[in-house]
């Protein structure tokens, strides 16, 4: 294949256009509130040269819609915030454009960190269950992929691909790392200095299940020794879309985001690497995915 360009950060875009984060489950419940914004929003990074646009579904378990009061809405949420990318599709006019589903492992976010407590077996259980519905409700409502996205802890990890699997025909699995005391690539755990094996393990013992596998919600500077890593035990498709700017719940910090010239640079060493999907995360928005469009000769 050749280099396709993925959008930017859904969430972070909403919240810079005003529309409200949750304190509980950040930008989950946005979509049924805010869906004509979140359709311009995919419209703009589609314009931008984007072909993969996500639906605003990172925060939309009924794992993280309960601790919201939403639980009740799951099934809503989930449809408006696909309907809201497809209705930008079909705008767009091009059928070829892919429409993903997110789904991540996040559990409650301590106010003002990025920090989760340390899961326990009964949120394992009920990470699975969660990614089984949300999976069930994102294949009905029609995207043609699913991406587990922020992969970072392995039992969370394993729990949301055993309830995942199965509903769609591909299934992407994004892993994201930070970098250590000592300069090393780690996982992106925060409770911990945990190994990016940890997580690769994960990654080399389902390839059979994985369609595309990359680095994503991490650092432009480690993103690309963390793609030759991943690249050791995935052969398939990769992808590569970093964030800018740090987290704080249920905010983003746009601090110090990156230009959108100094992104291109960077895609353009990852296409180098054979990294196959480059777009961006949190933080990055169409101005961005314009410049990685013109760097890497998509769009």
């Amino acid at each position: 294949m050749g280099t396709v360009v993925l959008d930017g950060g859904t969430g972070t875009e909403l919240e810079k256009r005003g529309v409200h984060m949750d304190g509980a489950a950040w930008s989950g419940p946005a979509a049924a509130t805010s869906a004509d914004t979140l359709t311009k929003i995919h419209l703009d990074f589609l314009h931008a040269g984007a072909r993969i646009i996500t639906a605003n579904t990172f925060a939309a378990s009924p794992l993280m819609l309960g601790h919201s009061s939403d639980l009740h809405l799951t099934d809503e949420i989930n449809r408006a915030a696909v309907l809201a990318a497809q209705r930008a599709r079909d705008i767009f006019g091009d059928t070829d454009v892919i429409v993903a589903g997110s789904i991540s492992h996040m559990l409650p976010v301590t106010q003002g960190t990025a920090t989760t407590s340390r899961h326990t077996a009964d949120q394992l259980r009920a990470l699975e269950a969660s990614a089984r519905a949300q999976a069930r409700i994102m294949s009905d409502a029609g995207v043609d992929v699913l991406i587990l996205e922020m992969m970072y802890d392995p039992e969370r990890a394993r729990a949301v691909l055993a309830g995942a699997s199965g509903h769609v025909d591909e299934l992407w699995f994004m892993i994201s790392a930070r970098r250590g005391s000592s300069g090393q690539v780690l996982s992106f755990e925060q409770n911990d200095e945990r190994p990016l094996s940890d997580i690769l393990a994960v990654v080399e013992g389902h390839r059979d299940d994985i369609a595309v596998s990359g680095v994503m919600h991490t650092d432009v500077g480690i993103t690309g020794p963390a793609v030759d890593m991943l690249a050791e035990v995935f052969r398939g498709p990769l992808a590569a879309y970093p964030d800018s700017g740090f987290f704080e719940m249920p905010h983003w910090n746009f601090t110090d985001v990156i230009a959108p010239a100094t992104l291109a640079t960077y895609a353009t060493t990852w296409a180098s690497q054979g990294v196959r999907i480059i777009g961006g995360c949190c933080g990055l928005g169409p101005d961005h995915i314009a410049a990685v469009t013109a760097a890497v000769g998509a769009g």
